[in-house]
C-alpha cells in the first residue's frame, strides 16, 4: 500500500513537471515566434527599406520583420526602453544611446549623409561665422549638434562664441520661424520644411562639407544578435538588393514613390533627396569597417563622435567605440553574395 501511495505521488509529480515542461516549450515557442523589431524614422537611407518592407522580400528571405515607425529621438528612447531589438540610427546617437542604457553593435551602415543634414539660416546669415553672439537651435548632443561644433572648429570658433538651443528636430520649421532664432539644424526631409517655412531660409552648412562624419546604421541590441544572428544575417543581405533598386533607373521611380509615400512628400519633392544620403553597398561599408582614425572609417568617424560627446557632456565618460561595432554580419553577407 505504502509503495502504491508513492507511486501515485511520483506519477503525480512527473504529470506536473511535463506540465511545466510544456508551458516552458510553449513560452519559449512563443518567443522565437516573436519578429524582429526594428524601429526607424524619416531619413533616406532607413526609409530605404520601405521598399523591402512594401515589396516582401523579408518573407522571401524567410526571415520575420516588423519595422516600427517614429520620431527619430522617440526611435532611440523605445530601443533604450527595450521595445525593440534594433533601431536605425547615426553612429554617434548609438553612443549617446549606448551610455543611456541601450547598448548596441552597429551591424551594417546604410549610408552616409552627403548633404540631407544641415545648418540652416535665416537671410542675412550666410556662413557660420555669421552666427556669432546669436542664438542657434539644434538637438544638443545628436548629430547636427555635432555637425555644427565641425563647422566652427574649421573656422576656429570657439564653442561660447554661439549661444545654443535646445530643440527636437521635428520642431525646427516652427522654431526656425520664431523671432530670436537666427538659424537651425535638421535633415532632410524637416530641413525642407523649415526652409518653406522660413522664406529665404538657406543651408550654410552641409554634411557634404564633412562626408563620413555622419554614417548611419543597423544597431542591433547585442542580446538579440546573439540569440537571432542567422535571422539578422538574412536582414544584412537584403541591403544590396534594397540600394540597387533605388539606384537603378529602371527601377528608381518606384523606388522614391514608395519612399515618399512613407515620409507624406511628393515623388517630386523626395528625389533631390537621394542625393544628399549616399548610399553603401554592403562591399563599400566593408571599407568604411577598416579600422582608421579619419571619416573614412566607422572607427575613426565614432571616435571623433564619442570625443565630442564626452566633451560636450551629452554623457560622463569616453565611451569604448571598438564595442558598438561589429563587422562581422556584413562580412559574411558579402562571403554569402560570392
Amino acid at each position: 500500500m505504502a509503495f502504491d501511495t508513492t507511486r501515485r505521488s511520483a506519477l503525480r509529480l512527473f504529470s506536473q513537471l511535463a506540465i511545466s515542461v510544456a508551458a516552458v516549450g510553449a513560452s519559449l515557442g512563443a518567443q522565437a515566434a516573436e519578429p524582429l523589431k526594428i524601429g526607424y524614422s524619416d531619413w533616406p537611407g532607413w526609409v530605404a527599406w520601405q521598399v523591402a518592407i512594401e515589396k516582401n522580400w523579408f518573407k522571401e528571405a524567410g526571415v520575420d520583420v516588423k519595422f516600427e515607425w517614429f520620431d527619430y529621438s522617440a526611435s532611440m528612447d523605445a530601443f533604450t526602453a527595450g521595445k525593440t531589438d534594433a533601431v536605425l540610427m547615426t553612429n554617434g546617437d548609438a553612443l549617446v544611446t549606448g551610455a543611456g542604457g541601450g547598448k548596441s553593435v552597429m551591424v551594417m551602415i546604410t549610408d552616409y549623409s552627403n548633404g540631407n543634414d544641415m545648418i540652416i539660416a535665416k537671410p542675412g546669415i550666410k556662413t557660420l561665422a555669421d552666427l556669432k553672439g546669436k542664438k542657434v537651435a539644434v538637438e544638443t548632443g545628436l548629430v547636427e549638434h555635432l555637425l555644427l561644433r565641425a563647422g566652427m572648429k574649421k573656422l576656429g570658433m570657439q564653442a561660447g562664441d554661439i549661444t545654443i538651443v535646445n530643440a527636437k528636430t521635428n520642431e525646427m520649421p516652427q522654431v526656425l520661424a520664431s523671432k530670436d532664432i537666427v538659424a537651425v539644424g535638421a535633415w532632410q526631409p524637416v530641413a525642407n520644411e523649415a526652409m518653406k517655412g522660413s522664406p529665404g531660409a538657406k543651408p550654410i552648412y552641409t554634411s557634404a562639407d564633412e562626408p563620413g562624419l555622419i554614417y548611419d546604421v543597423l544597431a542591433v541590441n547585442p542580446a538579440s544578435l546573439n540569440a537571432h544572428r542567422a535571422d539578422w544575417l538574412k536582414v544584412v543581405k537584403l541591403w544590396d538588393r534594397v540600394v540597387s533598386y533605388i539606384n537603378d533607373p529602371k527601377t528608381q521611380g518606384d523606388a522614391v514613390r514608395i519612399m515618399a509615400a512613407r515620409s507624406g512628400v511628393t515623388p517630386a519633392e523626395y528625389l533631390p533627396l537621394l542625393k544628399g544620403t549616399r548610399l553603401l553597398t554592403l562591399e563599400e561599408g566593408a571599407k568604411a569597417y577598416q579600422k582608421g582614425s579619419d571619416y573614412k572609417s566607422l572607427y575613426g568617424s565614432t571616435e571623433i563622435a564619442n570625443t565630442f560627446n564626452w566633451y560636450n557632456k551629452v554623457y560622463s565618460f569616453s565611451q569604448k567605440v571598438d564595442t558598438y561595432i561589429d563587422p562581422s554580419l556584413t562580412g559574411a553577407a558579402l562571403k554569402a553574395a560570392h
